[in-house]
């Protein structure tokens, strides 16, 4: 897949992963919008790469979802949907009955898995409509080995990554020419894994792996 001049939306794009392969796709001649709930984080991110277009948004809130995909659209709409955002909460042990483990997974579940959903159904057909248009899941190593601190988040990327599988097999069926990709990370440092002592990747290794796997058309992406 060619990047070059291709217009990119990057969803939990204002840290971390997000961030690193904006400043990857940029430099690789593509467009990039990046969308987060933290307009703190958005307007830092604007100052260390002006060329960014950042508007603040929700995966998990319908309205702000709405309200994004209008914006997109008013901008000229995309060729590529990065969905990258993603939430994990605190351990729990599962064998304890404890409310809190209900309240973990329907949050994570919502940004996680729902989230991509929302955005794929708004996007679907802008995305089918381009010549060459693609969209990224950020799935995780987990949804192959689950890690026992993190339940409800591996379960999620299980969820997201056979969703992935079956969407590309539809679009298959359909004669659609929309590529999709699923990454699947091991342990990056970001803020979310701050506390974890695992080996961990950068994010700018993981953007650069990412990058290349999408210029040969490799659609399971798996790093480190």
């Amino acid at each position: 897949m060619n990047i070059k001049g291709k217009t990119i939306l990057i969803t939990g794009g204002a840290s971390g992963i997000g961030l690193a392969s904006a400043r990857q796709f940029l430099a690789e001649g593509a467009n990039v919008t990046i969308t987060g709930r933290n307009e703190a984080k958005l307007n830092a991110a604007k100052n260390i790469l002006p060329s960014l277009t950042t508007i603040k948004s929700d995966v998990e809130n319908d309205e702000d979802v709405l309200s994004l995909f209008n914006k997109v659209a008013s901008l000229g709409g995309i060729d590529i949907l990065y969905n990258n955002a993603g939430v994990g909460s605190p351990a729990l042990n599962l064998g304890i009955a404890n409310d809190q483990i209900l309240k973990n997974a329907i949050y994570e579940m919502n940004v996680n898995y729902f989230g991509v959903i929302r955005l794929n159904n708004l996007f679907m057909d802008m995305l089918k409509s381009r010549k060459e248009g693609a969209i990224i899941n950020t799935t995780s190593i987990l949804s192959l080995v689950p890690a026992l601190e993190e339940p409800t988040y591996s379960t999620t990327k299980v969820a997201l990554s056979f969703y992935t599988q079956l969407l590309r097999k539809n679009l298959e069926i359909l004669n659609s020419n929309l590529k999709v990709f699923e990454l699947l990370p091991p342990v990056v440092a970001t803020e979310m894994t701050a506390k974890r002592n695992d080996k961990k990747i950068s994010p700018e290794q993981l953007a650069k792996e990412l990058i290349s796997a999408i210029k040969k058309d490799q659609f399971t992406i798996r790093v480190g």
